[in-house]
């Protein structure tokens, strides 16, 4: 076998070098090419099919999901300008949650950085305002981004010129549009604090002057417009948050007690949003307090003083003429004699008290959300249990037990039958919900394994193709050319035609000549001694093959 391989791969170099040198350059550069085309095609049916994962992205979303992706071992693919992102198509729904559950991407958008940017020379204070302005919108856009909810964000500031003249001024206002992931909703808490956000990034910029809107249009400020709109839905929500607590309550301690998924409760709630104001004054008559005390004491001897004498409005009550008066009456006193009798005094004592009495005054202003009245409504479901047969039945709950329940719900929720709350706990069989059909199983076509196997068939057949059909086929040739060149020695002598079958025979030389007489005797002469050159050439030259052939004669013989 080894000796036949060994003969064809001589039989192919042989026709091969037979070939002109154009011939021969084209035959290399085909098989070059084939084996080329045979290697793309068996790596093109190995890979597997990329689609698409991310597009438009920012260098740092890029730098980001590239490390997730070789964190989590998921080959990629990235676009010539590096902002979009191909990974296998079977692994495109794989990636997207693990990039997802890392908030990723974030979507960044153009912030503070613009304004290192060259501006050049010649940059108005227009062009300056609104590269700021752009750059502080970018920056809010990032920071309401970073919330886990939201996907990426988008913030419009309106800042008016400002003014020296106060009547003229106007305050700037924001609108946001928050594109937030499938199946999450903001808060009220969270629009809160973006507006509050936003309006606290802005100098002079009033909360209620920022809007919040989300990818469907929908509004999540509230409207502006009248107070007692806003005050209703503050209301209505304040009651349904009450009603869930409540039901949440019932359900949280029957759950333990019937199993999971055999209660349902809804909880009615009867609030007043009243407001009001009262302001008393209470006074306690057997407390009384001295609030003030004032004392007046008066004494007198004799005359108290100089007396109103004459007719009244006359000159002899002037100040002058009564006190001469009074001095002369003083000196007839005097001259009458000092032995007379001491003259009576005169003292009295005057009090004033005012007394306070114990004063309260109380200030009470009772807030809204006063519940007046809750109607509870529950409905259980049949307990199940065990029968003599060993099977799984259910069976309604006795009377004892739903006056358990109902006991159990009145705890809950703080019964009161003064303010006239109602409890009502049923027992019935809950209605099992038929199960969902399975989700129709994508087809071969759909789901991308038909075209990977058709994939690596038709890069298979091609390689066979090549082989079978190219590459053999000129083998082929080349060793068939090869044997039917005649042989030849180094120095490139022709052999006689019987040398051919051993490769160098000397059967001509071997046999004597015939020379019959007259009959062309000296031609046969010649084409033997040219016959005897030629082997002699040729043993001289390669005795190697020379030996062979005679023991392949000695052998047969």
């Amino acid at each position: 076998m080894a000796l036949v391989k060994t003969e064809e791969i001589v039989s192919q170099s042989r026709g091969f070098s037979s070939l002109p040198l154009v011939r021969q350059l084209g035959l290399l550069i085909g098989l070059a090419a084939s084996i080329a085309i045979g290697v793309s095609v068996a790596l093109w049916s190995q890979t597997p099919n990329y689609s698409l994962l991310y597009s438009n992205l920012g260098e740092q979303d890029v730098s980001e999901i590239v490390q997730a992706l070789q964190q989590a071992d998921i080959p990629y693919k990235l676009s010539k300008d590096a902002s979009t992102i191909l990974v296998p198509e079977k692994k495109v729904h794989d990636a997207r949650l693990k990039l997802a559950g890392q908030g990723l991407p974030k979507g960044m958008g153009i912030g503070f950085e613009i304004l290192q940017q060259d501006q050049g020379f010649g940059v108005s204070q227009f062009m300056e305002n609104a590269r700021y302005q752009r750059a502080l919108e970018g920056e809010l856009a990032r920071t309401i981004a970073s919330l886990q909810k939201v996907r990426s964000a988008r913030v419009h500031l309106a800042i008016p010129k400002q003014t020296a003249f106060v009547r003229s001024r106007k305050k700037p206002s924001a609108s946001v549009t928050v594109d937030l992931y499938a199946g999450r909703t903001l808060t009220e808490e969270q629009v809160a604090a973006i507006t509050h956000m936003v309006a606290a990034s802005v100098p002079e910029m009033d909360v209620d002057q920022v809007t919040v809107i989300d990818q469907r249009g929908r509004l999540l400020t509230p409207p502006a417009g009248s107070s007692d709109l806003r005050l209703t839905a503050t209301q209505f929500e304040h009651r349904r948050r009450v009603e869930e607590y409540l039901a949440k309550r019932i359900e949280s301690i029957l759950v333990p007690v019937v199993g999971e998924g055999a209660v349902r409760a809804q909880v009615s709630a009867d609030m007043d949003f009243t407001v009001t104001e009262q302001t008393s004054e209470r006074y306690n008559p057997d407390l009384p307090a001295v609030r003030s005390e004032q004392t007046v004491e008066e004494q007198s001897i004799g005359a108290a003083g100089p007396a109103a004498m004459g007719i009244p409005g006359s000159a002899s009550n002037e100040p002058d003429a009564a006190q001469a008066q009074a001095d002369a009456g003083q000196e007839a006193a005097g001259a009458a004699g000092q032995d007379a009798a001491v003259l009576p005094s005169n003292r009295s004592r005057r009090v004033i008290r005012n007394y306070e009495l114990d004063k309260t005054i109380s200030h009470t202003r009772s807030g809204g959300g006063v519940i007046r009245r809750l109607s509870v409504a529950v409905v259980v479901d049949d307990k199940t249990v065990v029968n003599e047969d060993g099977e799984t039945v259910k069976q309604p709950l006795s009377p004892e037990e739903l006056e358990q329940l109902t006991n159990l719900v009145k705890e809950a929720i703080g019964f009161d039958a003064v303010r006239g709350d109602r409890v009502n706990v049923v027992n019935t069989a809950f209605t099992v919900p038929p199960e969902p059909e399975p989700l129709p199983e994508p087809s071969l076509l759909e789901s991308g394994v038909l075209w990977d196997i058709g994939r690596q068939v038709a890069g298979g057949l091609l390689i066979l193709f090549l082989i079978f059909g190219v590459l053999k086929p000129v083998m082929r040739d080349l060793a068939a050319k090869g044997k039917a060149l005649p042989q030849a020695g180094a120095t490139g002598v022709a052999l006689p035609a019987g040398m051919a079958e051993d490769q160098l025979s000397l059967s001509g030389a071997q046999q004597a000549p015939q020379l019959p007489g007259g009959q062309g005797g000296q031609p046969q002469a010649e084409e033997f001694e040219n016959h005897l050159n030629a082997a002699r050439s040729l043993a001289a030259q390669d005795p190697k093959r020379v030996a062979q052939v005679v023991n392949n004669w000695v052998t047969n013989e």
